[in-house]
Protein backbone atom coordinates (compact mmCIF):
# COMPACT_ATOMS: atom_id res chain seq x y z
CA UNK A 1 0.00 0.00 0.00
CA UNK A 2 1.25 3.55 -0.75
CA UNK A 3 0.59 6.56 1.24
CA UNK A 4 1.71 10.39 0.75
CA UNK A 5 3.46 11.47 3.62
CA UNK A 6 4.61 15.51 3.87
CA UNK A 7 3.77 15.30 -0.31
CA UNK A 8 6.45 12.03 -1.02
CA UNK A 9 4.99 8.45 -2.16
CA UNK A 10 6.25 6.16 0.70
CA UNK A 11 5.12 2.18 1.30
CA UNK A 12 3.14 2.06 4.34
CA UNK A 13 5.73 -0.32 5.40
CA UNK A 14 8.77 2.54 4.71
CA UNK A 15 6.75 5.18 7.41
CA UNK A 16 8.04 5.70 10.53
CA UNK A 17 7.13 8.55 13.35
CA UNK A 18 9.24 9.44 15.94
CA UNK A 19 7.65 8.35 19.73
CA UNK A 20 7.90 12.00 20.27
CA UNK A 21 5.53 12.71 17.62
CA UNK A 22 2.83 15.34 18.50
CA UNK A 23 0.03 13.29 16.96
CA UNK A 24 1.01 10.42 19.00
CA UNK A 25 1.80 12.57 21.98
CA UNK A 26 -1.42 14.91 22.36
CA UNK A 27 -3.42 14.16 19.18
CA UNK A 28 -2.34 17.82 18.22
CA UNK A 29 -4.50 17.78 14.59
CA UNK A 30 -7.15 16.70 12.49
CA UNK A 31 -8.91 15.21 9.86
CA UNK A 32 -10.87 14.90 6.59
CA UNK A 33 -12.24 12.17 5.14
CA UNK A 34 -13.14 12.42 1.85
CA UNK A 35 -15.24 9.86 -1.09
CA UNK A 36 -13.37 10.12 -4.78
CA UNK A 37 -15.74 8.81 -7.48
CA UNK A 38 -14.76 8.70 -11.20
CA UNK A 39 -11.70 10.32 -10.64
CA UNK A 40 -12.83 13.49 -8.43
CA UNK A 41 -12.75 14.10 -4.93
CA UNK A 42 -16.51 14.39 -4.28
CA UNK A 43 -16.90 18.01 -2.71
CA UNK A 44 -13.08 18.80 -2.58
CA UNK A 45 -13.76 22.83 -2.22
CA UNK A 46 -15.54 22.31 0.93
CA UNK A 47 -13.09 19.54 2.32
CA UNK A 48 -10.06 22.30 1.78
CA UNK A 49 -12.27 24.98 3.22
CA UNK A 50 -12.91 22.68 6.37
CA UNK A 51 -9.34 22.11 6.46
CA UNK A 52 -8.66 26.01 6.59
CA UNK A 53 -10.90 26.11 9.64
CA UNK A 54 -9.36 23.43 11.50
CA UNK A 55 -5.95 25.15 10.96
CA UNK A 56 -7.21 28.21 12.36
CA UNK A 57 -9.00 26.33 15.44
CA UNK A 58 -5.75 24.72 16.13
CA UNK A 59 -3.08 27.23 14.81
CA UNK A 60 -1.65 25.23 12.26
CA UNK A 61 -0.02 26.82 9.06
CA UNK A 62 -1.18 24.52 6.45
CA UNK A 63 1.88 24.36 3.37
CA UNK A 64 0.21 26.98 0.51
CA UNK A 65 -0.19 24.03 -1.94
CA UNK A 66 -3.09 23.04 0.65
CA UNK A 67 -4.73 25.67 -1.42
CA UNK A 68 -3.74 25.09 -4.79
CA UNK A 69 -4.56 22.35 -7.25
CA UNK A 70 -1.20 20.71 -6.57
CA UNK A 71 -3.02 18.77 -3.77
CA UNK A 72 -5.86 17.50 -5.42
CA UNK A 73 -3.18 16.58 -8.48
CA UNK A 74 -1.15 14.23 -6.15
CA UNK A 75 -4.15 13.01 -4.11
CA UNK A 76 -5.60 11.27 -7.58
CA UNK A 77 -2.05 10.32 -8.31
CA UNK A 78 -2.41 8.23 -5.35
CA UNK A 79 -5.62 7.08 -5.83
CA UNK A 80 -4.44 5.57 -9.15
CA UNK A 81 -1.88 4.14 -7.78
CA UNK A 82 -4.27 2.54 -5.14
CA UNK A 83 -6.78 1.54 -8.26
CA UNK A 84 -9.29 3.64 -6.12
CA UNK A 85 -10.14 6.20 -9.10
CA UNK A 86 -13.49 4.68 -9.44
CA UNK A 87 -14.73 4.50 -5.82
CA UNK A 88 -12.34 5.37 -2.72
CA UNK A 89 -12.12 6.52 0.59
CA UNK A 90 -9.55 8.89 1.39
CA UNK A 91 -8.47 9.86 4.89
CA UNK A 92 -6.09 13.17 5.41
CA UNK A 93 -4.70 13.38 8.44
CA UNK A 94 -2.82 16.87 10.04
CA UNK A 95 -0.97 17.28 12.53
CA UNK A 96 1.53 19.92 14.33
CA UNK A 97 5.27 18.65 13.85
CA UNK A 98 7.88 19.41 15.97
CA UNK A 99 8.09 17.84 19.76
CA UNK A 100 7.67 19.65 23.17
CA UNK A 101 5.06 19.67 26.01
CA UNK A 102 1.77 20.79 25.66
CA UNK A 103 3.71 24.40 24.98
CA UNK A 104 4.50 23.55 21.05
CA UNK A 105 7.66 24.48 19.38
CA UNK A 106 6.16 25.32 16.05
CA UNK A 107 2.83 25.95 13.95
CA UNK A 108 4.46 23.59 11.20
CA UNK A 109 2.60 20.24 9.95
CA UNK A 110 3.08 16.87 9.41
CA UNK A 111 0.66 15.60 7.01
CA UNK A 112 -0.62 11.99 5.80
CA UNK A 113 -2.66 10.80 3.44
CA UNK A 114 -3.89 7.23 2.62
CA UNK A 115 -6.87 6.08 -0.08
CA UNK A 116 -8.31 2.80 -0.37
CA UNK A 117 -11.09 1.20 -2.66
CA UNK A 118 -14.24 1.36 -1.32
CA UNK A 119 -17.46 0.74 -2.21
CA UNK A 120 -20.52 2.96 -2.31
CA UNK A 121 -22.53 2.96 0.97
CA UNK A 122 -25.59 0.98 2.17
CA UNK A 123 -28.97 3.06 1.60
CA UNK A 124 -30.67 0.55 3.96
CA UNK A 125 -33.01 2.44 6.59
CA UNK A 126 -30.44 2.55 9.68
CA UNK A 127 -31.85 1.69 13.58
CA UNK A 128 -30.59 3.65 16.02
CA UNK A 129 -30.08 4.07 20.15
CA UNK A 130 -29.38 7.10 22.19
CA UNK A 131 -26.34 7.13 23.89
CA UNK A 132 -26.62 7.33 27.49
CA UNK A 133 -22.77 7.69 28.78
CA UNK A 134 -21.41 10.20 25.76
CA UNK A 135 -22.16 13.51 25.57
CA UNK A 136 -21.43 16.24 23.14
CA UNK A 137 -19.87 19.70 24.08
CA UNK A 138 -19.39 22.90 21.92
CA UNK A 139 -16.00 24.22 22.14
CA UNK A 140 -13.86 25.94 19.80
CA UNK A 141 -12.86 22.82 18.32
CA UNK A 142 -16.07 20.60 18.37
CA UNK A 143 -17.20 21.32 14.70
CA UNK A 144 -13.89 19.72 13.19
CA UNK A 145 -12.64 16.64 12.98
CA UNK A 146 -9.95 14.66 15.38
CA UNK A 147 -9.81 16.76 18.14
CA UNK A 148 -12.62 14.79 20.07
CA UNK A 149 -12.57 11.20 18.18
CA UNK A 150 -12.36 9.40 21.69
CA UNK A 151 -16.12 10.65 22.32
CA UNK A 152 -17.07 8.66 19.02
CA UNK A 153 -14.84 5.54 20.17
CA UNK A 154 -16.62 5.53 23.45
CA UNK A 155 -20.08 6.04 21.50
CA UNK A 156 -19.25 3.06 19.42
CA UNK A 157 -18.83 0.59 21.89
CA UNK A 158 -22.27 1.47 23.17
CA UNK A 159 -23.62 0.83 19.90
CA UNK A 160 -21.89 -2.70 19.85
CA UNK A 161 -23.04 -3.64 23.31
CA UNK A 162 -26.78 -2.30 22.08
CA UNK A 163 -26.17 -4.29 18.74
CA UNK A 164 -27.00 -0.68 16.96
CA UNK A 165 -26.75 0.75 13.49
CA UNK A 166 -26.01 3.70 14.34
CA UNK A 167 -26.20 5.74 18.44
CA UNK A 168 -27.38 9.42 18.21
CA UNK A 169 -25.24 11.74 20.47
CA UNK A 170 -27.20 14.14 22.59
CA UNK A 171 -25.35 17.05 24.40
CA UNK A 172 -24.82 18.06 27.68
CA UNK A 173 -28.47 19.58 28.28
CA UNK A 174 -30.09 16.21 26.17
CA UNK A 175 -31.13 17.99 23.03
CA UNK A 176 -30.34 16.06 19.60
CA UNK A 177 -26.92 16.91 18.45
CA UNK A 178 -25.52 14.34 15.66
CA UNK A 179 -24.84 10.33 14.96
CA UNK A 180 -21.24 8.88 15.69
CA UNK A 181 -19.90 10.05 12.26
CA UNK A 182 -23.01 11.10 10.34
CA UNK A 183 -24.92 14.56 11.17
CA UNK A 184 -28.80 14.27 11.68
CA UNK A 185 -31.64 15.40 10.00
CA UNK A 186 -35.29 15.42 9.88
CA UNK A 187 -38.13 17.16 8.15
CA UNK A 188 -41.48 18.42 9.53
CA UNK A 189 -44.23 20.30 7.97
CA UNK A 190 -42.12 21.21 4.11
CA UNK A 191 -39.37 22.66 6.75
CA UNK A 192 -35.80 20.98 7.14
CA UNK A 193 -34.32 20.90 10.96
CA UNK A 194 -30.55 20.01 11.97
CA UNK A 195 -28.87 20.55 15.19
CA UNK A 196 -26.99 23.78 15.58
CA UNK A 197 -23.40 23.51 16.10
CA UNK A 198 -23.79 24.63 19.18
CA UNK A 199 -24.87 21.43 20.33
CA UNK A 200 -21.48 20.31 19.57
CA UNK A 201 -22.02 18.00 16.26
CA UNK A 202 -19.17 18.54 13.51
CA UNK A 203 -19.78 20.87 10.73
CA UNK A 204 -20.24 17.92 8.10
CA UNK A 205 -19.32 18.35 4.67
CA UNK A 206 -22.89 17.03 3.53
CA UNK A 207 -24.36 19.21 6.13
CA UNK A 208 -22.94 22.11 4.46
CA UNK A 209 -24.02 20.86 1.39
CA UNK A 210 -27.82 19.98 2.14
CA UNK A 211 -28.50 23.69 3.61
CA UNK A 212 -27.08 25.13 0.55
CA UNK A 213 -29.28 23.20 -1.93
CA UNK A 214 -32.21 23.80 0.50
CA UNK A 215 -31.52 27.26 0.47
CA UNK A 216 -30.96 26.61 -3.88
CA UNK A 217 -34.97 25.09 -3.94
CA UNK A 218 -36.16 27.58 -1.65
CA UNK A 219 -36.40 24.98 1.14
CA UNK A 220 -36.81 26.53 4.68
CA UNK A 221 -34.34 25.12 6.78
CA UNK A 222 -33.68 25.52 11.00
CA UNK A 223 -30.57 24.78 12.92
CA UNK A 224 -32.40 24.06 16.29
CA UNK A 225 -31.41 22.85 19.51
CA UNK A 226 -34.05 20.50 20.25
CA UNK A 227 -35.09 17.37 22.39
CA UNK A 228 -35.03 13.84 20.93
CA UNK A 229 -38.96 13.31 21.11
CA UNK A 230 -39.23 15.81 18.58
CA UNK A 231 -37.43 13.04 15.94
CA UNK A 232 -40.42 10.93 16.83
CA UNK A 233 -42.98 13.56 15.47
CA UNK A 234 -40.60 14.15 12.46
CA UNK A 235 -42.37 13.52 8.45
CA UNK A 236 -38.76 11.98 7.92
CA UNK A 237 -35.63 11.03 9.88
CA UNK A 238 -32.42 10.78 8.27
CA UNK A 239 -28.26 10.80 8.59
CA UNK A 240 -25.77 12.58 6.09
CA UNK A 241 -22.15 12.28 5.69
CA UNK A 242 -19.85 12.11 3.20
CA UNK A 243 -20.35 8.64 2.18
CA UNK A 244 -24.25 10.04 1.47
CA UNK A 245 -27.80 9.65 2.86
CA UNK A 246 -29.06 7.30 4.58
CA UNK A 247 -32.71 7.07 6.52
CA UNK A 248 -33.47 6.58 9.73
CA UNK A 249 -35.96 3.95 10.94
CA UNK A 250 -36.32 3.58 14.38
CA UNK A 251 -35.27 5.25 17.61
CA UNK A 252 -34.74 2.49 20.30
CA UNK A 253 -36.75 -0.04 18.54
CA UNK A 254 -39.79 2.73 17.86
CA UNK A 255 -40.91 3.19 14.27
CA UNK A 256 -40.58 6.70 12.71
CA UNK A 257 -41.90 7.87 10.03
CA UNK A 258 -40.14 7.81 6.29
CA UNK A 259 -40.53 10.20 3.58
CA UNK A 260 -38.87 8.58 1.10
CA UNK A 261 -39.20 10.98 -1.45
CA UNK A 262 -37.72 13.46 -0.19
CA UNK A 263 -35.01 11.67 0.59
CA UNK A 264 -34.64 10.25 -2.86
CA UNK A 265 -35.07 14.16 -3.99
CA UNK A 266 -32.13 15.28 -1.72
CA UNK A 267 -29.56 12.46 -3.04
CA UNK A 268 -30.33 13.00 -6.44
CA UNK A 269 -29.92 17.29 -5.77
CA UNK A 270 -26.73 16.46 -4.20
CA UNK A 271 -25.54 13.35 -6.63
CA UNK A 272 -24.61 11.37 -3.24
Amino acid sequence: MFILYNDAFLRESDCHLPLSDRAFQYNDGFFETAILVNGHIRFWEQHRERMREAAEALRLELPAYFQEPYLEDKLLQLARQQRAETYGRLKLKVWRAGAGLYTPQTSQVNWLASIVPATPASQQPLHIGICQNSHTYYTSLSHIKGPNAPLYVLAGLEKQAQQQDDMLLLDRNGQVAELISSNIFWVKENILYTPALSSGCVNGILRRNILAWCHSQSIKTQQVLLAPEQLRQADAVFAANVTGIRAIASINGSELSQNEAFVAQLRAGLQV
